[in-house]
């Protein structure tokens, strides 16, 4: 339930964004895609979205370096991804989010991420003013940012067992920042919400979606 479009950043790129039909929707959101692009994973994360209430839009954020792109969940796709997202750089990133953001056309506008996308929606609410809420899965680098400070509130969901985000940099997060509500799963390791990766964890998932949605709805209510 969703079609591509193109929207125009403020640098005047264009950039395509995966949106979900707008509806009666009382809810606006942002999705940031994982350094795999806009892939299905995504569009069935805007699709959850939707039915839940949102409105979504999902930027395709590899746009400024290579357009149309879907990695798989490979040690190929890893490298790709990482080698797009170096081209890129993360004040350019950050126009492509304000620009779906807007592009909502809502007064007030949540955003959740995932993985590079998780720490972009940190980012987004340090460096931006566009948005309400802001909920990052599994970011990594965030410490890297911690001494920031967000402009909204923000929600943050690790995994207990990623190799990938130390489990200092979790508490270095909430030592700096304890008004974040930041969650972390038993059992769970990086990506533990997508279904099409070996370290998908139901019940992880269902608990950290379970949070996102009352997160955002109760502060994006007006």
């Amino acid at each position: 339930m969703g079609q591509m479009r193109t929207i125009e950043a403020a640098d005047g790129h264009e950039l395509a964004v995966w949106e979900t039909e707008r509806s009666t929707h009382p809810y606006a959101l942002v999705v940031l895609q994982e350094i795999f692009g806009v892939n299905h994973h995504i569009r069935t994360v805007c699709a959850l979205f939707a039915q839940a209430g949102f409105h979504v839009i999902a930027p395709a954020l590899f746009d400024r370096a290579e357009r149309g792109v879907e990695l798989e969940y490979t040690t190929d796709g890893v490298q790709k991804g990482l080698a797009l997202r170096a081209q890129i750089p993360l004040a350019k990133t950050l126009l492509d989010v304000q620009a779906a953001a807007r592009a909502l056309n809502a007064r007030r506008v949540g955003v959740i991420g995932y993985c590079w996308g998780g720490a972009l929606a940190w980012n987004a609410a340090c460096r931006t003013h566009d948005f309400a809420a802001a909920v990052g899965w599994y970011g990594g680098g965030i410490a890297a940012h911690k001494d920031e400070t967000p402009h909204c509130p923000v929600q943050l969901h690790f995994g207990e067992r990623d190799t990938s985000i130390p489990h200092t940099d979790v508490a270095a997060i909430r030592a700096a920042h304890p008004e974040v509500e930041l969650y972390v799963y038993d059992d769970a390791e990086h990506g533990f919400g997508c279904e099409e990766r070996a370290s998908y964890n139901a019940k992880a998932f269902v608990s950290a979606q379970e949070r996102s949605i009352a997160f955002l709805k109760s502060t994006l209510n007006p």
